[in-house]
């Protein structure tokens, strides 16, 4: 079950680093990150090389997503994959050098000198591999949600998603952006609460529709079928109050 973390005003934290002490005991034994380039510009996004980010990271765009006999997600729509870095309000990309990514069978080399030039060369999205992602989207104004996180398997747990999302939050509040969601899985709540984010202090429940699902009536409200979830939607033959 997708649950909605929030970050409202007044309870965003002061620089986004207000961790228990379990977390930050957990932080310090972390191995330290390579080498990394964080980028803004969307355009240093290649969408064939996201598109490859989400195979790697198993990571659907979709909320009830189609899996293969080996647990595998369907591949993201190019066209779509597209159209939403357009349309994304902050766009937040990660690089590091190939040798750092087995993940990537076939990575750039850097020659016999490799070693040597990896140490002085800063990585660049030129000369790096897509190795992290994530974007908002937002009305400009009031609202914003964090979507897309992804870090690849090798890679986790050094601290890289994080710089992510810190990213992501530091732009929207910059902007004068408060109100700030993201749709996570329960799974991923501990990694949200670590970057400041908390339960909705309006108590809200996330409602997810779905156009592309049979439905049957039961009482007022109609039960959609949308993978192995149902969900439970109004009538539309009932009188609608907004």
């Amino acid at each position: 079950m997708a649950v909605a973390a929030a970050v409202h005003g007044n309870y965003l934290p002061a620089k986004f680093r207000r961790f228990t002490r379990t977390t930050l005991s957990q932080l310090t034994s972390l191995p330290p990150p390579p080498p990394l380039f964080i980028s803004t510009n969307p355009n240093d996004v290649n969408p064939t090389h996201l598109k490859n980010l989400y195979s790697i990271c198993n990571h659907s765009s979709h909320r009830f997503p189609k899996l293969n006999s080996n647990g595998k997600v369907e591949p993201v729509d190019i066209d779509k994959l597209k159209k939403a870095l357009v349309h994304s309000y902050v766009v937040v990309s990660v690089f590091t050098r190939s040798e750092f990514v087995p993940e990537y069978e076939s990575g750039r080399v850097f020659g016999s000198c490799g070693d040597w030039i990896g140490k002085v060369v800063p990585v660049t999205p030129g000369n790096g591999e897509l190795v992290g992602f994530g974007r908002a989207v937002s009305d400009c104004g009031l609202t914003a949600a964090i979507y897309d996180v992804m870090v690849i398997p090798s890679l986790r747990r050094r601290g890289i998603g994080r710089k992510i999302v810190q990213r992501i939050l530091r732009i929207l509040v910059n902007r004068d952006i408060y109100d700030i969601a993201s749709l996570c899985s329960d799974q991923q709540k501990p990694f949200f609460r670590a970057c400041g984010f908390g339960d909705d202090i309006l108590a809200s429940t996330t409602m997810m529709y779905t156009r592309s699902a049979s439905t049957h009536a039961e009482g007022e409200q109609m039960v959609k079928s949308a993978g192995r979830k149902l969900l439970l939607v109004p009538s539309l033959s009932g009188n609608l109050k907004i």
